[in-house]
């Protein structure tokens, strides 16, 4: 262990979004996302990630996000696109595959293959995931910061 006195930042366990309505929230985040609950109350939700969770929750009072965004990492960002584009959601002009959910959560959809971002073998493996494989430029990303995938 380090002779450092701050903690180093590993990741994020969660994000937590505020919105009008958890049955509507969940109806709408279904349309271009698969997902398993982790739990749900009258005012919150919590969608599984495997290791890690969004959490939806009633009270957005804010107007709605510009630049603050969050970005969501799924299997195959195309496949969001086509059912973005099926239910009508308008995607934001841009490189980024960003939108806005109803209460005004701007997202944008990251495609797990193409960035750094890893999970291990074994969460992949409990997610049904196995064999999702990362592209070269991801790979050399990684491979840079010493972080390659065995």
């Amino acid at each position: 262990m380090s002779k450092n006195t701050r903690a180093r930042a590993i990741g994020f366990n969660h994000v937590a979004l505020e919105v009008g309505n958890i049955d509507e929230a969940l109806k709408f985040y279904s349309k271009f996302i698969d997902f398993e609950l982790r739990g749900q109350s009258e005012d919150m939700a919590f969608i599984d990630l495997g290791d890690q969770f969004l959490a939806l929750q009633t009270g957005r009072s804010q107007s709605r996000d510009d630049a603050r965004h969050f970005g969501l990492v799924v299997s195959d960002q195309d496949a969001v696109r086509k059912s973005l584009q099926e239910n009508e959601i308008e995607i934001l002009a841009g490189p980024f595959l960003d939108f806005y959910d109803p209460w005004g959560n701007r997202i944008e959809i990251v495609g797990y293959p193409d960035i750094q971002f890893t999970k291990a073998a074994h969460v992949l493996r409990g997610m049904g995931l196995e064999g999702l494989e990362k592209t070269e430029s991801a790979i050399r990303e990684l491979t840079d910061k010493g972080m390659a995938p065995e």
